[in-house]
């Protein structure tokens, strides 16, 4: 289940928390840093860079809040490991999960120096939106084929 949606801008802009957030395929949520290509990693392969996903557990654990974690949905009860290389479901909107989301040395900066080690093999899931809607609060993610 979506627990928080956040977006942001510009990379290292504030965060913006929201109950809904529109998806474009093979862009993202409209207003954030990815669809706009502004994104600290904009100018590698688009590969799994619409959408980023994180467990609210994980966040919990390593006491790190959704809005310094750097990704767009905090998620409960879904395995994201099982996600990779399936097709998916959040709300309405088709997704791919491309591949895991290790912590890098950018949110290390912005946040404390434990963080790479603390979010080792459990920073979350890079996705690709692969078509148009609306994603909100409260909505399942359900495995589709």
């Amino acid at each position: 289940m979506v627990c928080k949606i956040v977006i942001r801008a510009t990379a290292g802009g504030e965060p913006i928390v929201t109950e809904r957030a529109i998806a474009d395929a093979g862009r993202g949520l409209r207003g954030d840093r990815y669809w706009s290509a502004t994104g600290t990693w904009s100018d590698g392969s688009p590969e799994g860079r619409a959408l980023t996903l994180i467990d609210a557990d994980v966040l919990e654990a390593v006491d790190l809040s959704a809005e310094d974690s750097y990704r767009n949905v905090v998620t409960r009860g879904v395995d994201l490991d099982a996600l990779i290389g399936r097709r998916f479901r959040i709300g309405a909107v088709e997704c791919y999960g491309a591949r895991d989301c290790p912590p890098c040395t950018t949110l290390q900066r912005r946040t404390r120096p434990d963080i790479l080690r603390a979010l080792a093999r459990c920073g979350g899931l890079r996705v690709d939106v692969l078509t148009d809607g609306e994603i909100a609060v409260g909505d399942a993610i359900v495995v589709v084929g």
